[in-house]
């Protein structure tokens, strides 16, 4: 009993499958349409010939019944019949169809023998079956009343008077309608075959594209992050499609690997600290003497506990900036005070561990950007340089207004770009350890034994890259060179009215305004 419904279900659901699928719909909709197309477009032919055919007889009757009525005014029947029989005679394709009558139904002149019964209005077309050489067909016949005559009735019925009837066969014309419906039948189903062929060809390639994306996605989706889109090579819109859906899967590779290698040093970085607490407040209940002893535990596990919030306050900042969150906070201002302020801020650190800290800048800095994000990207690197270089040597904090550079930033239209550098003359970094330096947690070799998380120039990377900008790291014997590239809109330069390229503002283009030498304190905050 239940094999005959099992049966029609397990037919029906592929059926019904293969409707859904979004390639065959796809091709089912572009044959559909190309032959509505050509179905238009060849009716219109058709109706357009076929039209200018009857267009033709219809002004060819008219303009012989003009002449035929002109020569009856010149000379009546006998003028009228004698130009009948002359045109009867040169008619070498025998169409030619005439009849005149007097008002009493008699016959005159022409080539019909009696007045058809169904023609009796001179405002319509007849098409009326006519018999020639033994052959059937159509004639498209009009009639005429001839002047001098009267109308009895309205409408054009004719009911006395001399009547003129003129028209041709249309045997000749029927054959070439039929041979260009046969025509156009033929070409019809020749398109409607190149439709159902193009729209095969439309679905197995849409179709093979889509299985590609579907094997690759259903793969990585699988675990092999590996897989990735094939492309042709001829760059075409496929290679541009398959382009983007690589390029987007490498994207969420290295993403992966960040959160991975993120977590990893989250770990890694963080259990240390944690330990470190745990165990200080351990020894502290197990062993402290007194209230102070307890009191100095605690604090110093604090002391951990902070650091290890700052880690994380640190993270979150760096997801807020790289989310584009603080574009809100964008303003064009002068980023010349801006720099002063974090150099004196970092004078007192720089001094207790004998560094001099100089400045080299341009008189107007004008930026468009979020200042807070600046300024702690810049105090970011002024304390890693500082950190990092030895006593007795100078950090150097410069910041210019420069033409863009090819093959560099490229900022907006008609704008510039502000160079900002931090110079120190410390430890340095290998080119390995500056490739990866701008990640989060890295820390070089050179730098395990000094405190710090190894998020400082992770977060200046995303502070650069938020204002648009490139951050290049370079060694300089001795220590490393930090240079930030960051596109100054054009708008931000005609606040200011600066002009880096105007050769008659002198008092605007660059200028070094503090010496580097050791004697001079202009230069030296």
């Amino acid at each position: 009993m239940t094999d005959l419904p099992l049966h029609e279900g397990a037919s029906r659901r592929p059926r019904l499958r293969a409707f859904r699928s979004a390639s065959l719909r796809f091709s089912l909709a572009y044959g559909v349409l190309f032959a509505l197309s050509s179905i238009l477009f060849m009716s219109f032919i058709w109706w357009g010939t076929i039209g200018f055919l009857e267009r033709q007889v219809e002004t060819a009757i008219n303009a012989d019944a003009r002449a035929l009525v002109e020569r009856w005014m010149v000379g009546g029947v006998p003028t009228l019949a004698l130009t009948i029989e002359d045109r009867l005679e040169q008619n070498l394709d025998d169409d030619a169809i005439y009849m005149v009558i007097d008002p009493e139904g008699n016959y005159l002149a022409g080539n019909v023998s009696s007045w058809p019964v169904k023609v009796q209005y001179t405002d319509r077309w007849y098409s009326l079956p006519d018999t020639r050489a033994g052959l059937r067909g159509l004639a498209e016949i009009h009639a005429y009343r001839l002047p001098g005559t009267e109308m009895t009735h309205t409408a054009g019925q004719l009911d006395s008077g001399y009547r003129l009837l003129v028209g041709r066969d249309m045997r000749a014309r029927t054959i070439l309608r039929r041979l260009l419906t046969d025509s156009l039948v033929w070409a019809w189903i020749m398109v409607t075959l190149l439709a159902v062929s193009g729209a095969m060809l439309v679905h197995r390639i849409f179709r093979r594209m889509v299985k590609t994306v579907a094997r690759t996605t259903s793969a990585i989706a699988h675990g092999d992050l590996n897989r990735r889109m094939p492309l042709v090579g001829n760059g075409d819109e496929m290679d541009q499609v398959a382009e983007a859906i690589n390029e987007m899967l490498d994207r969420i590779v290295r993403l992966m690997d960040g959160v991975r290698e993120v977590s990893n040093s989250i770990a890694h970085d963080l259990r240390t600290p944690i330990t470190r607490a745990r165990t200080q407040l351990e020894d502290a209940a197990l062993h402290a003497r007194d209230a102070d002893e307890l009191r100095a535990a605690i604090e110093r596990a604090v002391g951990n506990l902070d650091n290890i919030t700052a880690v994380f306050e640190a993270l979150l900042r760096i997801a807020q900036i790289e989310t584009g969150a603080r574009r809100s906070a964008f303003a064009t201002f002068d980023l010349r005070p801006v720099l002063f302020d974090v150099a004196e801020l970092y004078e007192a650190v720089a001094e207790d561990h004998g560094i001099r800290l100089e400045l080299d800048m341009d008189e107007v800095l004008p930026f468009y950007g979020d200042r807070s994000l600046i300024q702690q990207a810049v105090a970011n690197l002024l304390d890693n340089a500082i950190k990092f270089s030895p006593e007795h040597s100078t950090v150097r904090l410069g910041a210019h207004i420069a033409a863009p550079v090819a093959g560099r930033v490229i900022p907006s239209a008609g704008g510039a770009m502000l160079v900002l550098e931090i110079r120190d003359e410390g430890i340095g970094m290998t080119d390995a350890d500056m490739e990866r330096a701008t990640e989060r947690f890295f820390r070089a070799e050179k730098a395990r034994n000094t405190p710090g998380s190894g998020l400082g120039l992770a977060m200046v990377r995303a502070i650069v890259q938020l204002h648009g900008g490139e951050i290049r790291l370079a060694r300089h014997d001795p220590g490393l060179s930090v240079r930030l590239l960051l596109p100054v809109t054009s708008s931000a330069l005609a606040e200011y009215g600066y002009d880096p390229f105007d050769e008659d503002m002198p008092d605007m283009t660059r200028t070094s305004q503090f010496s580097h030498q050791h004697d001079t304190n202009s230069g030296v905050v």
